[in-house]
């Protein structure tokens, strides 16, 4: 399914435009290149204990790599595989298949993962909607599915003959009944458009403040404060279909503690290893395409220094990616 062929290691040689004054898209150069493929991380035997591990970027197929990962270590699962449709990374090629080809295909990786989390782990599926119907079956099968969060991503062309597409999905499941949900890290800040008071005058359930008044209202599935990263943000990079740290940030948060270990196989160009960073867990991500796997060694290098989220501050989730 996957064309794994590739033009000059993902180097275009061709005449490079010059980027707008605002673009603020990751790039690499050519001697960061080198040292960063140093901290490659590969993997050709099983691994016994998880230590070895933790905040590793692998360069592998996830197919071969969970074959060798220890058992039961993993407290939070998130996967973001190439969805049903044809697109390119990096010069490979997805091609899109029938629904229950791409459905068998789902369930052979699959299958390999789930040995490797805790009994108490949480999963985060994403699937746009055409893929979201050949995975529910299969989630449902191995796991507790517990709720499908639908976030809005208005991004991308407009459609003549059809409504245009602006939103994805994301299943959340569980590999038990006891599991990890910090409701309270993920409340929303809203603005007030009500604003009751109780008998005595004082607010109720809302805050004055400089700008106006708010309350922190309990987080629902359906999400319209998501920013799909493009050119002026610092945290995006050339992958084509790259989340933005502020909704694995929702998902960190939320599924996980300080500490725990979340697991991307379709790590892409490392935004949730970055963001798992800068929320103090531990991560661990794999990643077939070499010339991603620099993006995430680039941009976790950042994190050393840079904790911000965009959208994400002081413990508040904004309704925008904006105070």
């Amino acid at each position: 399914m996957l064309d794994k062929s590739k033009s000059a290691a993902g180097v275009h040689t061709s005449a490079v435009k010059q980027p707008a004054r605002n673009n603020r898209t990751l790039s690499l150069l050519q001697q960061e290149r080198a040292h960063l493929q140093q901290q490659i991380f590969t993997l050709q035997h099983p691994v016994l204990h998880p230590e070895q591990l933790y905040n590793r970027v692998i360069h592998g197929n996830m197919n071969d790599v969970c074959d060798l990962l220890p058992l039961h270590f993993v407290d939070l699962l998130i996967l973001d595989p190439p969805y049903n449709m044809t697109k390119k990374f990096n010069g490979s090629t997805f091609t899109k298949s029938t629904h229950d080809k791409y459905a068998s295909w789902f369930e052979s990786w699959f299958v390999k993962v789930l040995p490797a989390l805790k009994e108490t782990a949480s999963i985060y599926v994403c699937a746009d909607w055409h893929t979201s119907t050949a995975v529910f079956d299969i989630l449902e099968k191995y796991t507790t599915v517990r709720n499908r969060i639908t976030f809005e991503r208005d991004k991308g062309r407009g459609a003549y003959t059809n409504w245009k597409n602006c939103s994805e999905d994301i299943w959340f499941c569980t590999m038990g009944e006891h599991y990890t949900f910090n409701v309270d890290a993920v409340k929303v800040r809203k603005k007030v458009l009500a604003s009751y008071r109780h008998h005595t005058g004082e607010p109720k359930d809302w805050k004055h403040e400089e700008d106006g008044k708010y309350r922190m209202t309990f987080p629902s599935n359906l999400w319209t404060d998501i920013t799909i990263p493009f050119w002026s943000m610092p945290e995006n990079t050339n992958h084509p279909t790259q989340k933005p740290e502020k909704l694995l940030a929702k998902l960190i948060l939320a599924s996980s503690n300080p500490g725990d270990v979340v697991l991307d196989p379709f790590l892409g160009s490392g935004t949730t290893a970055v963001t798992a960073k800068k929320l103090h867990r531990t991560f661990l991500g794999v990643e077939m395409d070499e010339e991603y796997c620099l993006y995430a060694l680039k941009r976790l290098a950042s994190a050393e220094h840079d904790k911000t989220i965009q959208g994400y501050e002081n413990g508040i989730f904004f309704e925008r990616n904006s105070l």
